[in-house]
């Protein structure tokens, strides 16, 4: 193993809470009309960490975004001691009420931990356009601060994390919970290195510089200026390589924070070291798998669809290409169909504008060989079929214009997509 390339361990159960001096927790506080559904959400520390922070860059910004980000500053980096998050209402489209609700939050979350307003961030997910109610952040603040103090072992923090995954969920099927360790090398040697996450998202999903609502935590010593590069390098090859349905959400929030309790009196991690590129690889981990698992979760979702392509004259030639697969909804529901349909990938890939000689394109589905130099390979209808009961489906093409390559996640389209999103509001 390369002493610059350390052993990552996955860490069974384990989440946003895994790394150390991490404390979260979730609770019902009345954003929902159902008393078992969580839908508040705080992740605090006992000290100010390392924070950093990625948004949507959807002009219709919500009011915790444009908070988030003052309270983050100019760099999209600072010093913080808690994420409050709430699910219900995405308080966004709701204009100055929308901003002074964010910022009431963010003040009581303040005041019942004792620190700045400012060094609150804030987000929230859930139907867009309707006023956010502070009410519930002034019962379930306090009585969620209270949950997380009392957690008297390990077990009961881990748990705290756990419902902090589930009040963040809207249509999500599941929470979506990661967390990795691994043995540090160089200035951290000696000491072990813990990086965890949670995320939300199942619809209303194509990232841009960020992803659903997601927060990551890690126990390195690292600057928030270099925490910010290791997450916005993270989130182009992760988080914005999932597409569900094409539409990037008005609410996209991933903060990353950092305590530094694995390694106490160490310099903090500088952006361009050994020890930088170490973290980053355990970030991509974490949010690869979280990526990967929005992807499959995508809504009225029956299979994760990985597609691939390969020999493009650029990277953005690349990624505009699977995306253009990845994104059509003809692809999509044929492998909902489980229709080894390779006519619909050629289509999508000629539409997309990107440079190719389509007498110099291989695609394969599954593995399977279904196109060679543009023109139709002969394949076996029944294994293809076959095939189509793995939960992954896989799609690769080479448009034989270059070296550069990419992947994309995303989902079949089913019934029930339509179902969900005919019905989100009532």
């Amino acid at each position: 193993m390369n002493e610059n390339n350390p052993k990552l361990t996955v860490l069974p159960e384990g989440g946003v809470a895994s790394a150390a001096g991490v404390y979260a927790g979730g609770i019902h506080a009345g954003f929902r009309k159902n008393p078992q559904r969580l839908d508040l959400a705080l992740v605090e520390f006992d000290e100010p960490v390392s924070a950093a922070g990625v948004f949507t860059t959807n002009k219709f910004c919500a009011a915790p975004v444009t908070v988030s980000r003052e309270h983050l500053g100019e760099g999209r980096c600072a010093k913080v001691r808690a994420v409050v998050i709430n699910s219900g209402n995405a308080n966004a489209a709701t204009g100055d009420e929308g901003l002074e609700s964010a910022e009431q939050s963010c003040k009581l979350v303040a005041n019942e931990i004792g620190c700045s307003p400012r060094e609150v961030l804030v987000a929230s997910t859930g139907v867009i356009g309707q006023l956010l109610d502070v009410a519930p952040f002034e019962t379930g603040v306090p009585a969620l601060h209270e949950k997380i103090a009392a957690a008297a072992d390990e077990a009961a923090r881990q748990a705290g994390g756990h419902d902090a995954a589930r009040a963040i969920m809207t249509t999500d099927t599941h929470p979506k919970e990661r967390a990795v360790s691994y043995e540090a090398t160089g200035a951290l040697a000696g000491h072990t290195v813990t990086v965890g996450g949670m995320v939300k998202g199942s619809g209303m999903i194509m990232p841009n510089m960020a992803t659903m609502i997601c927060v990551i935590t890690t126990d390195a010593p690292v600057t928030p200026e270099t925490l910010h590069e290791i997450l916005l390098g993270t989130a182009r090859v992760t988080f914005n390589k999932v597409t569900v349905d094409s539409d990037t959400s008005t609410n996209d929030t991933c903060i990353a924070l950092a305590t530094g309790a694995a390694a106490p009196g160490v310099p903090a991690i500088e952006a361009g070291t050994p020890e930088a590129a170490e973290l980053a690889r355990a970030f991509r981990e974490v949010c690869q798998h979280l990526a990967r698992e929005i992807a499959a979760d995508g809504e009225g979702a029956s299979r994760l669809v990985t597609v691939t392509v390969a020999g493009a004259a650029s990277d953005g030639d690349a990624d505009t290409a699977a995306r253009a697969v990845a994104n059509s909804p003809l692809v999509k529901t044929a492998i909902y169909g489980h229709d080894c349909n390779w006519g619909r990938i050629a289509m999508a890939l000629g539409k997309c504008g990107v440079p190719f000689d389509q007498r110099d394109v291989d695609i394969d589905i599954m593995g399977m060989p279904v196109c060679r130099d543009g023109l139709t390979v002969p394949f076996d209808e029944d294994e293809a079929l076959r095939r189509f009961d793995e939960p992954e489906i896989t799609i690769w093409a080479d448009l034989g214009a270059g070296t550069c390559e990419t992947t994309v996640w995303t989902c079949d389209l089913t019934h029930e997509y339509v179902k969900i999103n005919g019905e989100y509001r009532t």
